[in-house]
């Protein structure tokens, strides 16, 4: 009987959780947002599923650890894993998640030849989206359309959180457009995640992950900022807890 692997990706955001069988097909996906007790939620998404390995990624993967008693395994390699399953040309991997970002160099092999990230200011990832949309009166599932349907640039100056919710708030006082302040904010959040790539990148194919890659708007001027086209998965936010199955599949 085929073994089943499971890989948990415990992010700021959201918990997803896939299990393959050990030629990795996916068997099944699942997800929860993480609320306030990561560890509980995981474990209510865990019980009831099948399987006979189980490792974990994420920000949340070394409580995981303890709590499981599970390997672990990067958010680096495991979005690796994850994105050459779905793309095996792929040679560079943009992952903006929650409270971080990363772009990741892919030798041919899959294995990960250099990579940076930014995990130490909110400029650059989800959270600054969530929060620059709702100071516009967007919710987050329509601020990448709203802003596509600007006509006019729009620069934000500042990066910073903080500086960049006050800046909005005194443009919305001035009586800019909202769409248009919107398509400025995604630009500035292009140029930090471009200049990320750039000190990286290998030639090649680029897959975009994580849940800002559903945005239509960070995908349409990623592409044009970078001149070529992205690929992105059907489900860009389990490409992290796949990489996590796969992984399992070959430690066992």
């Amino acid at each position: 009987m085929s073994k089943r692997y499971a890989g948990i990706d415990i992010g700021s955001r959201s918990i997803e959780l896939v299990v393959v069988d050990d030629r990795g097909n996916i068997l099944c996906s699942l997800q929860a947002d993480t609320g306030f007790d990561p560890m509980a939620e995981a474990g209510r998404l865990i019980s009831g599923v099948e399987y006979d390995r189980i490792m974990a990624t994420g920000y949340g993967r070394s409580l995981f650890e303890i709590s499981f008693e599970a390997p672990t395994v990067t958010e680096i390699k495991a979005h690796a894993k994850g994105a050459r399953a779905f793309f095996p040309e792929a040679r560079t991997v943009l992952d903006i998640g929650g409270q971080d970002s990363k772009a990741i160099a892919l030798f041919p092999n899959g294995k990960v030849k250099k990579f940076e990230m930014n995990d130490r200011c909110a400029a650059g990832t989800g959270k600054f989206i969530e929060i620059m949309a709702r100071a516009l009166g967007f919710d987050i599932d329509s601020f990448g359309r709203e802003a596509l349907l600007a006509v006019n640039d729009l620069t934000i100056s500042s990066m910073c959180t903080v500086f960049a919710e006050s800046e909005v708030t005194s443009l919305i006082a001035k009586g800019q457009n909202p769409r248009e302040i919107a398509r400025g904010l995604h630009i500035s959040v292009i140029r930090r995640v471009a200049g990320m790539i750039s000190r990286v990148a290998s030639d090649g194919n680029l897959v975009f992950t994580g849940g800002v890659a559903k945005n239509p708007c960070m995908r349409t001027f990623l592409e044009q900022k970078l001149g070529c086209d992205i690929m992105v998965p059907d489900d860009p936010q389990c490409v992290g807890a796949l990489g996590a199955a796969l992984l399992a599949v070959e430690k066992d």
